[in-house]
């Protein structure tokens, strides 16, 4: 579909439902966090409030509105999200987020932060980007999920710049009840569910679920060397949950979970070769060709995978406590406790390669190496350790009080964190050999195609350890100047540390699987060693701020809102053990953002609400990735962060719901982002800063004057859910649709393809609930069901003679059976 054709028909849809928003209307798409009167209960600002109250800019989803739109993943949540876009480049089980532009890159903290029951997502720790997010399993028995855009470092324990990320499950209530689920679907999709809540006597209450889903992977591997299948779901995922009145005026609520997920993993699909490369044979640019031309004719879903094992492996248990203490009418003591631990194994091709060796090269014989395989880099972990295994403690300290005519409210706390490494951690990085297993067996066999075995390929060793200190403390309120008037002001300090020690070592094989290893700190680099753990360095970054808040909010009449903030956010700088050296620390970054918005509702023969928000970003300091390579191939790529940036990011988002008569909800989203960056500091190479570092050509990342990675222009949503007027004897059967369109997006800027074209999804679904009178739901859903075929993320690598990009998921349908029992 041509992209203005995109656009006429978002904005006529956009028009005819004045549906900006998935915050649900009373309608059978059901509302987040509803009360009585049908008001949306979010807890953006750590207490319970009607969501057209806060003056925040938030999106809030409920469970049923997950359900409807079969969202099992973070992947799944950001095609509904205004501003909101997700980066699955190491599997969707560790996907990163980006709010209005602010992502994560590799090796930096997060930039939107994830919260479940109020304790902020264990971290990882290790080489690739895990933790941090919503695993798998997250996104069921769910009250809620709301998405706070923008800093949120005033309330929340762990600084951002981009916004929050809030998972609200359900509190055990004092009913007998529950349900199981079953579901079915294409890619031999097989997914159960079970929940059961029980009173305990008066004064407590359990709950606890399962969730167990199995899917193919849609991605088809025709090399016949390890797994038939990639980015398939293969997850386990427990909760308890146990609430006790220990007195009338003090709760005790613990959670504890568990999720487990064993896949293949993710795999990019090679889409583009250059044989050429400024005027010169590019050997691997040529091997890319042939293995494009192997896959000549094969499915659009057909990728060629060279690694016999590859892998992606997830663990992760947590327990969490909160205690509530109602000292008086006036005053709310809490304290919220957690302790996780979680464990990545990754091995997996990062960016598509299966170079075959021919038998005769620029006519000469290849000899032994004849028929062997090499890949550009792969990721394994190093036998007998893992990517990452870090454990999380976590404990916030929290005083909410008021006066006793409510025209003060405020809350203070204090908040600490610790996480720590369980063991070493890190990968080995095969580039450009053929290795036998995740062993130190290999063969330079691109090395041997120039005629000189040894320079086309290495063995990168990077293990190590990272430990991180978080310690903040806070204040927060709200003053009413005028029964309509209101003043907010807050302030955060924030004390964060970073150490970490690291083994980094290259191997190179000038001989077949004879290794000669070097440290790769330069100050080390000509020992001989056979024991990488004389390469270790330590590193460690210390950097604290001040973050704040200062808005007004006017309540002119009762269901309109108008507010204006203005705050400060944060980002800790950090250590980077396994970037290029001279550069394994970098800063904070920090962003003034300013903000104006209205909220409306209205009630009568047509209700609804619409909810707009303006904003403006002074993004300063920015950790920008950027990327170093060696001109003659003797190391794998490698990447940096440097505080080089300073961007401008601007922008309006709408939201609303309408029901123009009784049986029909509409609602949706709009965001129009306008990013730039502003400023790139120059990055002097490693080869410069470090005498006999191999890192001496650049591989641009940024452009000055364009737009920033991962922030599209244009993202629209919209859904409009009907429910038949039948027989109440009869159930009632509710057919929805949601269409999502976002604009062309930018995610590399390091060679002429990682633009992105825009994508259109619909996703369909029919509900009907309580069959005939009975206890049983039946739903049957389809997502992307124009089959529609897109890309999410891009390895740009022209200098290296290919670009292999991820496939986004083709239509998947299936069918629902929910069994209720209980209240």
């Amino acid at each position: 579909m041509h992209t203005l054709t995109r656009l006429a028909l978002g904005c006529s849809t956009f028009g005819l439902a004045m549906a900006m928003s998935p915050q649900a209307v009373l309608a059978q798409d059901g509302a987040a966090g509803e009360t009585d009167a049908g008001a949306i209960i979010v807890t953006a600002r750590r207490v319970e409030e009607r969501l057209q109250d806060v003056p925040i800019s938030i999106t809030v989803f409920n469970q049923q509105q997950l359900t409807n739109r079969n969202v099992t993943s973070g992947v799944d949540l950001a095609i509904y999200t205004p501003s909101l876009q997700a980066n699955s480049r190491y599997g969707v089980e560790n996907t990163s987020f980006a709010i209005r532009g602010f992502t994560q890159e590799q090796r930096t903290t997060a930039s939107v932060a994830v919260y479940f029951a109020d304790v902020v997502a264990p971290r990882g720790g290790g080489a690739t980007t895990t933790g941090d997010g919503a695993g798998p399993g997250s996104f069921f028995d769910l009250q809620n999920v709301q998405v706070l855009k923008g800093p949120q470092g005033t309330l929340f324990g762990r600084n951002t710049t981009g916004g929050a990320l809030l998972l609200v499950p359900q509190k055990p209530t004092a009913n007998l009840e529950g349900y199981v689920e079953g579901s079915a679907g294409n890619h031999d999709l097989r997914r159960v569910q079970g929940v059961i809540n029980i009173p305990l006597g008066e004064t407590a209450r359990l709950r606890a679920g399962v969730d167990r889903q199995v899917r193919e992977g849609y991605l088809r591997n025709i090399s016949g060397i390890g797994p038939d299948e990639f980015n398939n779901i293969d997850y386990v995922a427990a909760r308890a949950s146990l609430s006790v009145d220990l007195t009338p005026d003090l709760e005790t609520y613990f959670i504890a979970s568990y999720m487990r997920s064993d896949t293949n993993g993710p795999l990019p699909k090679l889409t583009s070769c250059f044989p050429v490369v400024r005027g010169a044979q590019n050997i691997t640019g040529v091997l890319s060709c042939d293995q494009i031309a192997r896959a000549s004719g094969q499915d659009y879903f057909s990728v060629d995978n060279g690694l016999a094992n590859a892998k992606l492996f997830m663990e992760q248990w947590q327990v969490i406590n909160t205690t509530t203490w109602q000292a008086g009418d006036t005053l709310t003591i809490k304290n919220i406790a957690s302790y996780a631990q979680l464990t990545n194994r990754t091995r997996n091709e990062a960016f598509g390669t299966r170079w075959v060796i021919p038998a005769t090269f620029n006519g000469l014989s290849t000899g032994a190496n004849a028929g062997l395989s090499a890949t550009f880099v792969n990721i394994q972990h190093v036998p007998g350790l893992n990517t990452s295994d870090q454990s999380t403690f976590s404990e916030e300290l929290q005083f909410q009080g008021r006066s006793a005519d409510d025209a003060l409210i405020w809350q203070a706390g204090a908040y600490l964190e610790l996480s720590d490494p369980l063991g070493l951690q890190g990968n080995l990085n095969p580039s450009t050999l053929s290795c036998v297993g995740g062993s130190y067996d290999c063969t330079d066999v691109v090395g041997a195609l120039r005629g000189r075995p040894g320079t086309g390929g290495s063995l990168g060793y990077q293990v190590g350890r990272t430990a991180y200190r978080n310690i903040g403390v806070y204040g927060q309120a709200s003053y009413k100047l005028t029964p309509q008037l209101q003043v907010t002001g807050g302030i955060r300090y924030t004390w964060d540390r970073m150490r970490s020690t690291n083994q980094k070592a290259i191997y190179t094989f000038a001989v077949p699987n004879v290794a000669v290893g070097q440290c790769t700190n330069s100050l080390l680099r000509n020992r001989a060693f056979t024991d990488p753990r004389v390469c270790e360095e330590a590193f460690e970054k210390s950097t604290k701020a001040p973050t704040w808040l200062i808005g007004l909010d006017f309540h002119p009449v009762g269901d309109v809102l108008l507010y204006a903030k203005y705050s400060r956010g944060y980002r800790q700088g950090g250590t980077n053990p396994f970037s290029a050296e001279g550069y394994n620390t970098y800063d904070a970054e920090r962003v003034d953002t300013y903000e104006v918005g209205a909220k409306t509702s209205w009630r009568g023969a047509v209700p609804g609400s619409f909810n707009v928000a303006g904003f403006y970003n002074d993004f300063r300091d920015q950790q920008v990735q950027t990327g170093f390579t060696n001109s003659r191939g003797l190391i794998a790529p490698n990447t940096a962060i440097v505080n080089a940036g300073k961007s401008r990011i601007q922008g309006i988002e709408v939201e609303a719901t309408l029901t123009p008569f009784a049986g029909l909800s509409l609602n949706g989203s709009y965001a129009y982002l306008d990013t730039k960056l502003l400023e790139f500091a120059p990055v002097p190479l490693p080869s410069t800063l470090i005498p006999g570092s191999l890192f001496d050509t650049p591989i641009p990342t940024n452009a000055v004057g364009q737009p920033l990675t991962f922030a599209p222009k244009h993202k629209l949503s919209v859904t409009g859910m009907y429910t038949l007027p039948l027989p109440e004897s009869f159930g009632s059967l509710t057919i929805g649709a949601t269409y999502s369109y976002t604009s062309a997006l930018r995610a590399t800027y390091s060679g002429t393809q990682g633009l992105l074209p825009p994508t259109d999804l619909l996703n369909l679904n029919l509900n009907w609930n309580g069959v005939a009178g009975s206890p049983i739901d039946v739903s049957v859903f389809a997502t992307n069901v124009t089959n529609e075929r897109y890309f999410t993320q891009v390895n740009e690598q022209s200098s290296s003679g290919f670009v292999s990009k991820f496939l986004g998921e083709p239509r998947m349908y299936g069918v629902r059976v929910r069994y209720r029992f209980g209240s």
